[in-house]
C-alpha cells in the first residue's frame, strides 16, 4: 500500500484475524454503507448482509499475497460494498446500472469523509426524534420513512381528513427542526 501505515497496519491485522481491526472497520463505515443502501432502495438488513459480504471480500485480498491498496480501507471497503448491492439490484430487476469494474468507478475520499460527517448528523437527528415525542415521532416516521400518504396517515392516526394530517405534520417537522437545531447548535460549541 502506498498510503497510510495506518491503513496498511489495519489491512495487516484483518489478515491475522485480529478482531479489534474488524471492529474498527466495523465501526467507522457500516454507518456510510448502511446510509449508501437505505438510500438505494435497500433496507437495514440488506446494508448488513453486503457490509457483510464486503468484509469478507476485504479479508480474503487481505489475506492474499501481493495485495496492495491504494486508497484508504473505508474507501476500498464502499466501493466493494457499492458494487455488490448495485449487482443484488440488477439481480433482483429492482435498477438498471451498467455496473464495470470497480476500477471504472471514481471514488473519492471527500466523499467518505462527507459521510462520515453525516453520521454525526444523523446521530443528533436521532436524538432529536427521540426528544419530540409522540405522537410526532411516529407521524414523522410514517411520512418520511414508512412513506405514507396524508390519506392513510388520517386514517392511522384518527384525524378527521388528509388536511389535518398535514398540518399536523408541519407542526411536528417545525418541532422537531427546533431540536435539532438546539442539538446541532449546542454539539459545535
Amino acid at each position: 500500500m502506498n498510503g497510510n501505515p495506518t491503513e496498511q497496519a489495519l489491512i495487516n491485522k484483518l489478515a491475522v484475524n485480529d478482531r479489534m481491526a474488524v471492529e474498527a472497520i466495523y465501526a467507522e463505515n457500516y454507518g456510510i454503507i448502511q446510509h449508501y443502501i437505505l438510500q438505494n432502495n435497500g433496507e437495514e438488513e440488506d446494508a448488513r448482509d453486503i457490509f457483510q459480504e464486503g468484509m469478507i471480500v476485504l479479508y480474503e485480498n487481505a489475506k492474499s499475497e501481493g495485495f496492495e491498496l491504494n486508497c484508504r480501507v473505508g474507501t476500498y471497503l464502499y466501493a466493494v460494498c457499492r458494487r455488490l448491492w448495485l449487482k443484488r439490484l440488477q439481480r433482483a430487476d429492482r435498477v438498471e446500472v451498467p455496473i464495470g469494474d470497480v476500477e471504472d468507478s471514481v471514488f473519492v475520499e471527500a466523499d467518505i469523509e462527507m459521510y462520515s460527517g453525516k453520521n454525526e448528523e444523523y446521530a443528533m437527528m436521532e436524538k432529536a426524534m427521540a426528544k419530540v415525542g409522540e405522537p410526532c415521532r411516529s407521524l414523522l416516521e410514517a411520512f418520511y420513512i414508512r412513506r405514507l400518504t396524508m390519506q392513510e396517515i388520517a386514517e392511522h392516526f384518527g384525524y378527521t381528513n388528509p388536511e389535518n394530517a398535514k398540518n399536523q405534520k408541519y407542526k411536528c417537522l417545525l418541532r422537531l427542526r427546533k431540536i435539532f437545531f438546539a442539538e446541532y447548535k449546542n454539539g459545535d460549541q
